[in-house]
């Protein structure tokens, strides 16, 4: 005699929050967050807040700082370290395609978030960006050169939109900006709120492209991530494309030396685009990781860290 046993199961609707992608601030009051310029952002701290300010800046557009995390370790040196997802990105709130409409909404952003944190006027304010996150970065002292006392920055595509499409044009294995690599992502108009879910998670899986096995940024593996961001990926590049940037036209003015490292593992990267990105700076120390590619905040942070460290003393 066969007896077969049913086990029920709930059907759940992959349309509802939290089911494909974690849910964001705005959704999870248990978030750490914070409210600024007009938006809610997944942000947390590590260190004494009246020391000296590190704020880290995650790449993308679209990604989260969760790879990044390891950075939290400079709060042992004597730093406040500071962590948040940038609008529409990770575990942040997100936004209609309609407000991405200038670099310049990311730059306030950024300014905003210092605000926040910042107790005194005097306190230092250091920006640790990596990809994405390092032109956010030196876009931010292209227009606040005074404003920032040392930059730590970790294989930026480039610092202008000539420089930064080459660089992806020779990462990518698709075209980046054709119709097929874009197929994720739809008129912002015809969403509905829910479907940022669906359209993140099919750009999390797109994103693992860059961690396959042979691939040309150097990656051990997948870095760790919450959620990418889709909306605000598409949209900051559709406006890169139609609108150029380029922040490079105050660089002059910061004289501070800065700390620029490149991966010996990125067949895209390399020396000669390191010196031709940096060079816009009038001083810098540019210096090669070796054993890791692109991710050099996670898998390259045995040998990262000390040099940053060494250049955050030289600046404390």
């Amino acid at each position: 005699m066969v007896t077969a046993t049913f086990i029920s199961c709930e059907i759940l609707d992959p349309g509802e929050p939290g089911q494909l992608v974690p849910l964001t601030v705005d959704e999870d009051p248990s978030l750490p967050s914070i409210s600024v310029n007009g938006t809610q952002l997944h942000a947390e701290t590590f260190g004494n807040p009246n020391n000296p300010m590190i704020v880290v800046l995650h790449g993308g557009p679209g990604g989260d700082y969760r790879g990044q995390l390891k950075c939290s370790k400079f709060s042992e040196d004597g730093f406040f370290v500071v962590f948040y997802d940038q609008r529409g990105s990770g575990l942040s709130r997100r936004h209609s395609k309609e407000v991405y409409t200038s670099v310049q909404l990311f730059i306030d952003d950024l300014d905003a978030v210092i605000k926040y944190y910042r107790r005194r006027p005097d306190q230092k304010v250091i920006l640790m960006g990596h990809s994405w996150g390092a032109m956010l970065a030196t876009a931010y002292v292209n227009d606040h050169p005074g404003e920032v006392s040392g930059v730590v920055l970790s294989e930026p595509g480039g610092f202008t939109w000539n420089d930064t499409k080459g660089y992806m044009n020779r990462i990518m294995s698709l075209e980046l900006f054709d119709e097929t690599s874009n197929d994720f992502v739809y008129l912002d108009q015809i969403l509905t709120g829910n479907d940022h879910n669906m359209l993140d998670y099919k750009a999390g899986l797109q994103a693992a492209a860059d961690f396959a096995r042979g691939n040309k940024a150097g990656n051990a593996g997948s870095s760790p991530f919450w959620r990418m961001g889709a909306i605000c990926k598409a949209a900051s590049f559709e406006h890169a494309r139609a609108r150029p940037f380029d922040f490079t036209t105050n660089l002059h003015q910061y004289t501070t030396k800065v700390l620029f490292a490149y991966s010996e593992l990125n067949e895209a990267y390399g020396k000669a685009h390191a010196e031709l990105v940096s060079s816009a700076y009038p001083n810098v120390q540019l210096v090669e990781i070796s054993g890791t590619g692109h991710e050099i905040p996670y898998f390259g942070w045995d040998r990262f860290y000390p040099i940053a460290k060494t250049y955050l003393n030289s600046i404390k």
